[in-house]
């Protein structure tokens, strides 16, 4: 028969016992099966805004519709953006007939010119003709010059064609339409009223849901500015856990998933990417000195790490962006880690029933 006193000495060495054994339990299980309920559902969130402003002519969807990639989901009125396409088009057609008009210029100047050409020829004849009766002082000095500035006056004539002829081809600009200068200025004006035309049916970038949709006819959407969510049906579960804890974790490394909207379900999953770093790592350039840490506390917190999970199976029902989860690793393929690995999500996912 025991005495009080060696029942509680027993029971202290019990206490002590399990307490060094659930110590050494959480410090093995931190390293080789470690488990975190900081975990969340993540959905990339598009604001979606026009990329023109207009009045909103239609709303073909509504909060919480389920589009593809591709639907349309308003529509501006598209009035004020098929006139400037008209008006594009029509400076386009009015700058290849001014080329037309400069082509029959340089034709009819090109023809003046050789006529010029000849009778600056002729006059030039007729200077030397009347230079060399000079010279026996068969016809005046007075009638010389006079035939020397009508062949001087031709031939600036001729300069004068063609410097007008250049004139006209450098406005003119390249022959080939393909890649004259003038032809396409005009043809990126008109290319860029067709975008903002076709910019005023916006459509879903992908897969997603419909939310905090603010829009109906009559409403004036500015560029730039949201009128809608969408949240893509691509998940992605992030998971942040102690440094230590990810000492042995890979990509591909297996893992479980427990969600708090579905108890008592434990998904498979695995490990697909850890992040470069976290906010407390990046250091803002800003010109001013870095400013140290301080702290009086002996044992610091640990730094918290995030990593990507991916299902290996389907849910049963879409979870919305920000849902709760609980990570639990297999940084071991040992069985007994598997096993307790198992025990304790399957425990959380339990427990999920009351909390």
């Amino acid at each position: 028969m025991m005495t009080p006193e060696q029942k509680f000495a027993r029971w202290v060495r019990v206490s002590i016992a399990s307490f060094l054994l659930m110590f050494v339990y959480f410090i093995v299980a931190d390293i080789w099966i470690p488990l975190t309920p900081d975990s969340t559902v993540m959905r990339v969130v598009t604001p979606v805004s026009a990329r023109v402003s207009g009045y909103v002519a239609q709303v073909y969807v509504q909060n919480n519709s389920q589009v593809k990639k591709g639907d349309l989901l308003f529509e501006l009125d598209a009035t004020p953006f098929d006139n400037q396409v008209e008006a594009a088009q029509i400076a386009l057609a009015q700058a290849k007939l001014t080329n037309q008009h400069l082509d029959a210029q340089i034709v009819a100047a090109q023809a003046s010119l050789k006529t010029a050409q000849l009778t600056a020829q002729n006059d030039r004849v007729t200077f030397e003709r009347y230079q060399n009766l000079s010279a026996t002082h068969n016809v005046s000095q007075s009638d010389l010059d006079k035939v020397r500035t009508t062949w001087q006056s031709s031939v600036q004539s001729v300069n004068n064609l063609n410097a007008s002829i250049n004139a006209l081809n450098i406005e003119r600009g390249d022959r080939d339409d393909a890649r004259n200068v003038t032809l396409q200025k005009y043809r990126n004006a008109l290319q860029q009223a067709q975008l903002n035309q076709g910019w005023t049916q916006v459509r879903a970038e992908a897969d997603g849901t419909v939310s905090n949709l603010q829009l109906s006819p009559g409403f004036y959407a500015a560029t730039g500015t949201a009128a809608l969510a969408l949240v893509h049906d691509k998940t992605d579960i992030v998971a942040d856990f102690r440094e230590k804890s990810l000492r042995h974790t890979r990509v591909g490394t297996d893992a479980a998933v427990v969600f708090d909207a579905l108890p008592g379900h434990v998904f498979k999953a695995h490990v697909t990417s850890s992040d470069a770093g976290v906010l407390a790592g990046q250091q803002a350039v800003n010109g001013e000195l870095s400013e140290p840490q301080t702290s009086n506390r002996w044992v610091r917190d640990a730094q918290r790490m995030r990593i990507h999970v991916a299902l290996d199976e389907s849910l049963p029902k879409e979870l919305p962006t920000g849902a709760r989860a609980t990570v639990q690793l297999y940084n071991s393929e040992g069985v007994f880690a598997r096993f307790f690995s198992g025990l304790q999500i399957h425990l959380v996912s339990l427990l999920h029933y009351v909390y």
